[in-house]
């Protein structure tokens, strides 16, 4: 039975089938109903794409108009951190200068005070000199040496005195010279008046004790005799009687 079939089956083949019946079969064929169906999902997905495209255009435009929005706050908020840090730089520079100026009077402020220090331990120590000074001075005025023995010790003494005298010179001592001078009692103390015609009241006749000067300032007040005015002899009364009376 089955060699009759291929008998027939090849008998077909060699007469050849008809080109219409080949073509209904084609046109009738599964193949293309499926290509058919697959034209139309072809254009739903393309037309799907251009949606997906529409919507992510419209995204991107929405997020095009945010970041620059974002762009725009983080500029203001960068704007507003420079002005405030500008304003914490004024405020350190105004506090740095004040703390300069602080500091540089401060250090004029020891710098003076420590030389009215110097200057008041060398008043001072100098002051505690000056009496030997005037020791020195009220032997040379006495002591009249007689012999070649005293001459030797007054010309002794008096070398100290010269080199006690030319020390206080290097540091700035001076004496005055007051005599003849008006009196003037920032620079002398009157202990002594003397009435005289011969000069001015208040004329300085004498230094009893010498004033020093240590640079332009007093050191001592020099010890002084004035001069006041010489007062008049009253007139004795006449004792001789009157005419009436003899």
């Amino acid at each position: 039975m089955m060699d009759e079939n291929k008998q027939i089956n090849n008998t077909s083949q060699l007469l050849g089938e008809p080109t219409e019946v080949k073509q209904a079969m084609k046109s009738d064929s599964p193949a293309q109903i499926n290509s058919n169906e697959s034209g139309s999902e072809v254009t739903e997905q393309v037309a799907a794409q251009t949606n997906v495209t529409a919507d992510t255009a419209a995204s991107n435009q929405e997020y095009g108009v945010a970041a620059t929005d974002r762009t725009q706050l983080e500029t203001a908020a960068l704007a507003e951190q420079i002005e405030s840090l500008k304003v914490q730089l004024e405020e350190r520079s105004t506090q740095y200068m004040r703390i300069a100026a602080d500091f540089e009077n401060y250090r004029k402020r020891t710098s003076k005070e420590k030389e009215e220090l110097e200057a008041q331990m060398r008043r001072n120590t100098i002051l505690e000199l000056l009496p030997v000074v005037d020791n020195f001075e009220r032997a040379r005025a006495h002591l009249k040496p007689q012999s070649d023995g005293e001459m030797t010790i007054h010309k002794s003494y008096q070398g100290v005195y010269k080199q006690l005298v030319d020390t206080l010179k290097r540091l700035g001592v001076s004496p005055m010279r007051p005599e003849g001078q008006q009196f003037d009692p920032n620079l002398h103390e009157a202990v002594m008046r003397e009435p005289t015609d011969e000069h001015p009241e208040g004329t300085v006749l004498e230094e009893l004790v010498r004033g020093y000067y240590l640079g332009d300032r007093v050191l001592r007040h020099a010890m002084v005799k004035v001069a006041a005015p010489k007062e008049d002899t009253p007139v004795a009364p006449d004792d001789r009687s009157s005419p009436a009376n003899s």
